[in-house]
């Protein structure tokens, strides 16, 4: 059986490495557009008295870049989906503009708030493929976990993403 401190530093230790793959996944995987959400994506592993406290946390939009979603056109495994409603401008624009203004070689001279909704279009027909860039990089670290911390909390995958995940 692992003591207190034996757990904190073995959770300490999943949570650096989900953290800094996940990071590398996305840069290699040239998701970076902004940075926003790699620069974003932070662990902490904090110890209280009776319990100890594992924190993953990341942009709001981190799951649409995970696991993706389906457009109207083309489909992917993922819970996510486009039908008939496209994503909301409001919410949406702010992030394509800074994203197409990124991208300022590309479209000189073009109304950026035009390009934003095409690629608003294109989303809505052709959704967003996914990275599996967290998902992967979890279980992977999961599996490496010692025995005794997963059998001693009796945790499955699911359960742990939803105590450890902060959104």
């Amino acid at each position: 059986m692992l003591n207190k401190l034996q757990t904190q530093r073995a959770l300490q230790d999943f949570v650096n490495e989900v953290v800094k793959n996940s990071k590398a996944e996305l840069q290699a995987k040239g998701k970076k557009a902004s940075g926003d959400l790699i620069r974003s994506i932070k662990g902490d592993v904090k110890a209280y008295p009776n319990s100890i406290e594992t924190t993953i946390s990341a942009e709001d939009y981190w799951e649409y870049v995970d696991k993706g979603v389906s457009g109207v056109k083309k489909k992917y495994q993922t819970p996510f989906k486009y039908t008939n409603k496209k994503p909301p401008v409001n919410v949406l624009q702010p992030h394509l503009q800074k994203w197409v203004k990124r991208k300022t070689g590309k479209f000189l001279g073009r109304d950026r708030k035009k390009i934003a909704f095409a690629v608003q279009n294109k989303i809505f027909n052709y959704g967003i493929e996914p990275t599996l860039f967290f998902t992967s990089n979890f279980e992977k670290a999961f599996e490496s976990l010692p025995p005794e911390l997963v059998e001693a909390y009796a945790l499955d995958i699911e359960d742990f993403i939803e105590f450890t995940l902060k959104k």
